[in-house]
């Protein structure tokens, strides 16, 4: 009897356990998408410093973008530096479009959507990306980021 007791012990607590990892909570769609916008609006401020707290703060970090890949949080700012800022460029302004947040588990989500930049001359330039998030100390970062035009 106390080994069947056990046994159901332990398959309730992996159903609670299964159940909880199916159904992540709530805020974290909403946590992701405040991310996105908090980028979003220091994109256009023209903070690329602020831009970047959306990243994960490491030399895993990857993005794949324009044929090319980059591995690492200071070689992607280093890349939007170049892209976006050098010269005396304008960064331009950044939206968002058909975000699809899927949150994976607990600590983990996939972001999918459009995004279109717009600059002071009129210019546009329009893409997709897909966004691998981690939930980490700090909260919610883009641990992958393959960006398409």
């Amino acid at each position: 009897m106390r080994r069947a007791g056990l046994v159901l012990a332990a398959l309730l607590a992996f159903s609670l356990d299964a159940r909880a990892e199916a159904a992540p909570p709530a805020g974290d769609e909403a946590a992701i998408r405040a991310l996105l916008d908090e980028q979003m609006h220091a994109w256009n401020r023209g903070d690329l410093d602020g831009y970047m707290k959306g990243y994960w703060r490491s030399p895993q970090l990857s993005f794949f973008g324009g044929g090319d890949r980059t591995h690492g949080f200071d070689e992607t700012l280093a890349r939007y530096r170049r892209r976006y800022q050098a010269d005396g460029r304008v960064m331009g302004t950044l939206g968002f479009g058909e975000r699809e947040i899927e949150v994976l588990s607990s600590d983990a989500a996939i972001a999918r959507g459009a995004w279109h930049l717009v600059f002071p001359d009129g210019k546009r330039m329009d893409g997709l990306f897909t966004l691998v998030l981690r939930r980490k100390p700090e909260g919610w970062r883009i641990v992958h980021d393959h960006s398409s035009m």
